[in-house]
């Protein structure tokens, strides 16, 4: 959890900042490479959260390629070799390679079709569908709040409801 939410964050406010439906893509498109490639007979695994969480990572590690990396205090390297080490730890502590695989498997395969074949060839041949930014904009995620120096005591008329609760934050 500590990987996904540090990587993830990451992304969020690096490059997919204000691109909420791009991120949520290719959370999607892992998920959906990540169950077909599982249903290859000897990538089969049946928890494919480590997946997700490699290929997460793999995407980071090559949007911060050069950001310096300490695991575990022991070693510094650079964030391009991450989901290698991290394989390479997994493999002495005695996990199983395959799910680690399928997310960096999963992970290249969105990186090359997003970032490495269009700067080769000028050619998008993965773009965030339409439904995914309808449904990110009809939801309003990723949108940011207006702050505001002061809450108003006048209820906002152009809404068109008769109560609008109002919030006060105490502290800060």
């Amino acid at each position: 959890m500590i990987v996904q939410s540090r990587y993830g964050v990451q992304l969020e406010n690096g490059p997919f900042e204000r691109r909420t439906a791009d991120f949520l893509w290719m959370m999607i498109f892992g998920v959906l490479s990540l169950l077909v490639l599982s249903a290859i007979p000897i990538f089969r695994t049946p928890f494919l959260g480590v997946s997700l969480v490699f290929m997460l990572l793999y995407v980071w590690s090559r949007e911060f390629p050069n950001a310096q990396i300490n695991i575990y205090g022991l070693v510094t390297l650079k964030a391009f070799y991450l989901p290698w080490a991290m394989l390479a730890l997994d493999v002495i502590f005695g996990s199983p390679l395959t799910p680690d695989l399928l997310g960096i498997i999963a992970g290249h395969l969105y990186y090359f079709l997003t970032v490495l074949h269009p700067l080769a060839t000028g050619k998008v041949l993965l773009k965030t569908p339409m439904w995914v930014r309808k449904l990110v904009g009809r939801w309003r995620i990723g949108v940011p709040t207006q702050p505001s120096s002061r809450p108003s005591a006048q209820p906002d008329s152009s809404t068109g409801v008769a109560f609008r609760g109002r919030s006060y934050r105490l502290s800060g």
